[in-house]
C-alpha cells in the first residue's frame, strides 16, 4: 500500500507522534493504521524506558487551587529542558498530576517513597487480618500481599488511577508524556493543603 501524506497525518494526529516516526511505522506495517499506532505505542514505551535514566533539572511549580478555596496543591514536575517546559502538553500534564493529588491525596510519590517500617506494619497488620479471619498462615501471607497493593494504589500517587481516566494509573500517564514529548518527565515533589487540617 502506498504510503501518503495524508496517512501520515492521520496517524500524527492519532498518536501525537513525530512526522518521520509516523512514516516509518506505516511502512514497517504495510500502511495499516492500527498496527502503525501499536508500533509506534511499543517504541515509545522502549523509549521512555531509555529517558528515565536521564537527568531532569528544568520543569514547572504547577498550583491548584479547588473552587471555594479551601484545598489546594503545589507540585514540581521536571523535564530535561526549559523548552519542554513550556510546551502545553507539558503544562497540561502539571496541571492533571497537581488535580490528581487534590482528588486522591497520595502520600507518597513512588513505591520505593513508602518507608520500610510502613510497609512491615501495613504487612503484619493485614496478615494479622487475615489470620483472624481464620486462614491458614501461608494463605494469610499472599492475602496481605494482595492488600499491601492495594495499599499502594490508594495511597502512592504513581500507582493510583487516573482521575481523568481510571483505566490509566498515573504511571502510565507520564509513561505517554515521556513517549510524546521525547525528555524524561519526573514528578520531584508535591504538597497537598486542606483548611483545617
Amino acid at each position: 500500500m502506498a504510503i501518503t501524506a495524508e496517512l501520515i497525518k492521520q496517524l500524527r494526529e492519532q498518536t501525537g507522534a513525530g512526522m518521520m516516526e509516523c512514516k516509518k511505522a506505516l511502512e514497517q506495517t504495510d500502511g495499516d493504521m492500527g498496527r502503525a499506532a501499536a508500533w509506534l505505542q511499543e517504541r515509545g514505551l522502549a523509549t521512555a524506558a531509555k529517558k528515565a535514566t536521564r537527568e531532569a533539572r528544568e520543569g514547572v511549580i504547577e498550583v491548584y487551587a479547588h473552587p471555594g478555596a479551601r484545598l489546594g496543591v503545589l507540585v514540581e514536575v521536571n523535564c530535561e529542558t526549559d523548552f519542554v517546559a513550556r510546551m502545553p502538553e507539558f503544562r497540561e500534564l502539571a496541571h492533571d498530576i497537581a488535580l490528581q493529588i487534590a482528588s486522591n491525596n497520595p502520600l507518597y510519590i513512588r513505591k520505593e517513597d513508602v518507608p520500610a517500617e510502613v510497609v512491615e506494619r501495613q504487612m503484619e497488620q493485614f496478615r494479622q487480618e487475615a489470620l483472624a479471619e481464620g486462614k491458614k498462615p501461608e494463605i494469610a501471607e499472599r492475602i496481605a500481599a494482595g492488600r499491601m497493593e492495594k495499599f499502594y494504589q490508594e495511597h502512592v500517587l504513581m500507582e493510583q488511577a487516573f482521575v481523568k481516566d481510571d483505566s490509566l494509573k498515573v504511571k502510565d500517564l507520564i509513561t505517554s508524556a515521556i513517549a510524546k514529548i521525547g525528555e524524561n518527565i519526573v514528578i520531584r515533589r508535591f504538597a497537598r493543603y486542606q483548611l483545617g487540617e
